[in-house]
């Protein structure tokens, strides 16, 4: 390139527009021998992109070389500005007084408009640093000789700077009026690294304000404008670290934090990047429950932290450092004057995070009986539930609970977890997607384990009914919000069901298909991302659970048995004739090992030849009722159950235990879940709509009989069996039957699906109903599979249902035998052809089955889900 003055000088700007191009450009003047000036510039330029993109060590020798050049050019001007910039590389490198000497020799070489940019610069290092006050002072010297010399990228990366400090000590209203304000500048320059920095910075932002799906969707927006400079983004993935962490996605944030780490090293990059990428990690492991991974990461964050003198930052990693030694067991005086000590320090930085550190100070002291101790942590945590972005009002009233129960007062601990539940309840429907509000739900779950523990003291079996209720299956009081204007999401997911099609054809034909699998991968990733930044836009059911109202609908001949769990150990809620009845069963874990059990006899029996299994599968079932139901078998009555288990016990086939064998039984994720089911009115019409999907051993052999039965009935098959004929089929629709190959996915529940014609049917697809079939049956495997996430949630194909109108479903937990599914789907539908209920069908049907292994264990594995 030409190395004319103004030339070479452009540079300094185009690192920030075409980082790449600026790169090029650079050490192309450097091969031409310019004078110190222009070679001052060039090594500069190379020195940023280094700094900010790759390998730290080459970084500071060419800014040392550009600082020389600068001194030989004789321009105080251009070194202090060579000045600043090395003197925040040496930051970021972890040497932070060299630095700070750097960045003030800058600012008193400099003058006038190139002070003010020394000055930002320096701004930028406090905030890395986390001095925020030194920060805000530097910057509100350099806004206005910025703007006075019309320099509107400088102006806009002040105002940007000073939004993000101010965000950092929770001034949020503040910062948005600052974003603001450099958006506005932004618009009429071309740096698009910074604009893709200010829409990362405004993800930030939103989510400080409690907007999950805005900051989803803008750090999304910032990662593709990034792309497209093929810049790498560190400091994006510790912002979306700390968003993944708010909606309930700690492994996630775990996964992302980790691969930045090792991506950094590969180049050599920023240190005090990989000290907050390594908290970051820290935190999502902790809140993964891994809390050895979190010490490892927390103690190596504190010591690079430490090393580089971030006291600021320092803090935050020994918080999360002592609370995962507190969730690894460790108990002791000095681990509480730790805690206490780091609050009084987060305290003194003005820390949003004080109020967690004194609630970890007043639950380690209450843990060793320190009850004066506690109540003093625990009163200051306390302070944040009146105002405040949600988690943190959530902190206060978790303290504030807390501190009920070491007074003894039931009433206080109750209305404490009542208000912090509220709050929770009123950010989860902010939440647009199914995934999202269930795994937010994890955030009330000590507060709901601290009611239910203080309502089973209290020996109320009604008032531990209600707490029970209060955080059981939440995300299904309404229906995730429908994106039906949203192209881009409707072209993934057709190319999604191609490329998914395609790829189990290979599959089935022995070819390997990794290139097929990446794409599937890819739009997987698309797909969900689209679907997180919905914002939450349907209400959910603002009626409190009323247990008179469940016992009145109940009548005297139903019983609903709700299994709540309180330290580990399962009560049975008996309810029916008017009251409520507790009754105490086994261990929840030792009733898990033996659900798993039970599962992988049922596997066994869909096999002909496995009759031997059959006794040991009965006999598991025997143990299962005596862990599950204990004395409350013999009080149930003879009239239908309902069973409504904790989410970790979705896989019990209950219709295998012995007091159930005979009965009419249903399942229910939540009593208010039951009640609604009972109350949904059936749609107008009742039309009935039969799918056969591809590839069944049986040719879905049922649904030709079934036509057969219902006249004028919609028949998808074939070429027909399409997954959008199918949706719009089924919209509606009174009574649906689905023969089709069901896969469930652990690793994406809501990619579990039906395989139909031209591909996938997958959980997103029913989410977008209109209404829900009624009435529908899934003469599949696997369709009663679900993922436990939050508190005590539920994903899957039968919860993707039950808000969207459907009353009840048939639905299968295992896999099972083709041939034997057949009868039990005739004989299923004979029962709803005399008028019967769902439940008191498929009981009857199983009746009418052979009394051989195979059928059994087909008809066991099937389950009816709702009220009718």
């Amino acid at each position: 390139m030409t190395a004319g003055s103004e030339a070479v000088q452009d540079l300094l700007p185009l690192v920030f527009a075409a980082p790449n191009e600026a790169l090029t450009k650079a050490e192309s003047v450097l091969r031409d021998r310019p004078d110190p000036l222009h070679a001052s510039v060039a090594h500069q330029v190379i020195g940023i992109w280094q700094r900010d993109f790759g390998d730290m060590r080459l970084a500071l020798r060419h800014l040392r070389r550009a600082r020389d050049w600068a001194a030989r050019a004789g321009s105080a001007d251009r070194e202090a500005d060579v000045l600043a910039t090395l003197g925040v590389a040496l930051v970021h490198s972890g040497r932070t007084r060299q630095g700070l000497d750097a960045l003030g020799r800058g600012v008193r070489r400099g003058t006038g408009h190139t002070r003010a940019r020394v000055l930002f610069r320096r701004a930028y290092s406090w905030w890395v640093l986390g001095h925020h006050r030194e920060a805000l002072e530097d910057v509100r010297r350099a806004v206005p000789v910025l703007r006075q010399a019309g320099d509107v990228i400088w102006t806009a990366r002040a105002l940007t700077l000073r939004a993000t400090v101010h965000l950092a000590l929770g001034a949020v209203e503040r910062a948005e009026a600052d974003f603001a304000s450099a958006e506005d500048l932004w618009a009429v320059t071309d740096q698009e690294h910074d604009k893709a920095d200010a829409v990362e910075s405004r993800g930030l932002a939103a989510f400080r304000s409690g907007d999950v799906p805005a900051a989803l969707r803008l750090l999304d927006e910032a990662e593709e404008r990034y792309a497209k400079l093929g810049t790498p983004t560190f400091m994006l993935s510790i912002r979306r670290c700390e968003v993944l962490m708010a909606a309930g996605l700690a492994a996630e944030a775990l996964a992302e934090a980790d691969t930045a780490v090792a991506e950094l090293d590969s180049i050599g990059g920023q240190s005090t990047r990989k000290a907050e990428l390594l908290l970051a990690a820290a935190r999502a492991a902790r809140q993964a429950d891994d809390p050895a991974t979190a010490t490892a990461r927390a103690g190596l964050a504190v010591r690079l932290f430490a090393g580089q003198r971030r006291a600021w930052w320092e803090a935050h990693a020994r918080l999360v450092l002592i609370g995962a030694r507190h969730a690894a067991g460790k108990r002791s005086g000095r681990l509480v004057r730790d805690a206490a000590a780091v609050a009084e320090r987060l305290v003194e930085l003005g820390a949003p995070a004080t109020p967690e550190a004194f609630l970890l100070a007043g639950r380690i002291a209450l843990d060793l009986g320190r009850t004066a101790d506690a109540e003093r942590h625990l009163a200051v945590a306390a302070r944040s539930r009146r105002n405040g972005p949600p988690l943190a009002r959530m902190t206060g009233w978790a303290a504030q609970a807390l501190r009920a129960r070491a007074a003894g007062s039931t009433r206080g601990v109750l209305e404490a977890c009542r208000r912090g539940l509220d709050v929770l309840d009123d950010h989860r429907m902010t939440l647009g997607a199914s995934e999202l509000r269930a795994r937010a739900t994890a955030q009330g779950a000590e507060l709901a384990a601290l009611a239910q523990q203080a309502a089973l003291r209290s020996g109320g079996a009604r008032r531990l009914l209600v707490w029970s209720e209060r955080w059981r299956a939440t995300a299904l009081s309404a229906p995730p919000t429908r994106p039906p204007a949203d192209p881009e999401l409707l072209s993934h997911m057709t190319a999604y069901r191609e490329i998914a099609a395609r790829a189990e054809e290979a599959r089935m034909e022995g070819r390997p298909v990794p290139a097929l699998e990446r794409e599937q991968r890819r739009l997987e990733r698309a797909i969900r991302s689209r679907t997180l930044h919905m914002r939450g836009e349907a209400r959910g059911d603002d009626t409190r659970f009323d247990v008179g109202r469940l016992l009145e609908r109940l009548g005297d001949g139903v019983r609903l048995v709700e299994l709540a769990v309180v330290d580990g150990r399962v009560q049975v809620l008996l309810c029916g004739q008017g009251r409520v009845r507790r009754f105490e069963a086994g261990s929840l874990a030792a009733a898990e090992t033996e659900a798993e059990h039970v599962q992988a006899g049922l596997r066994r029996l869909a096999h002909p030849g496995a009759q031997a299994r059959l006794p040991v599968v009965e006999a598991a079932g025997r143990r299962l009722e005596e862990l599950l139901l204990g004395p409350a078998a013999a009080h149930l009555g003879d009239g239908p159950v309902v069973i409504v288990p904790p989410g970790r016990l979705h896989r019990v086939p209950w219709a295998l235990l012995p007091s159930l064998r005979e009965r009419v039984v249903s399942v229910s994720p939540s009593a208010s879940s039951w009640l609604r089911a009972r109350e949904t009115r059936p749609p107008r019409g009742g039309r009935q709509v039969l799918v056969r999907g591809p590839g069944l051993a049986t040719g879905g052999a049922e649904v030709t009989r079934l036509a057969d039965r219902y006249r004028g009935a919609t028949v998808l098959e074939h070429r027909d069996a399409t997954v959008p004929r199918v949706l719009t089929e089924l919209d509606g629709a009174g009574l649906a039957h689905i023969a089709a190959h069901g896969t469930f996915r652990t690793d994406g529940p809501l990619f579990s699906a039906l395989r139909m014609a031209d591909g996938p049917l997958i959980v997103h697809d029913f989410e977008r109903l209109g209404r829900s079939p009624y009435r529908i049956i899934l003469s599949c495997c696997d369709t009663a599979r679900f993922a436990t996430v939050g508190a005590d949630e539920l994903l899957g194909l039968v919860t993707a249902l039950l808000p969207l109108g459907t009353a009840g479903v048939v639905a299968c937990s295992a896999p099972v035998n083709d041939a034997a599914v057949v009868p039990l789907m005739l004989a299923l539908h004979e029962g709803l052809a005399k008028g019967l209920p769902l439940p008191e069908a498929l009981r009857d049907a199983r009746s009418a089955m052979p009394d051989d292994a195979l059928h059994r264990a087909t008809g066991w594995a099937f389950t009816a889900f709702g009220a009718t």
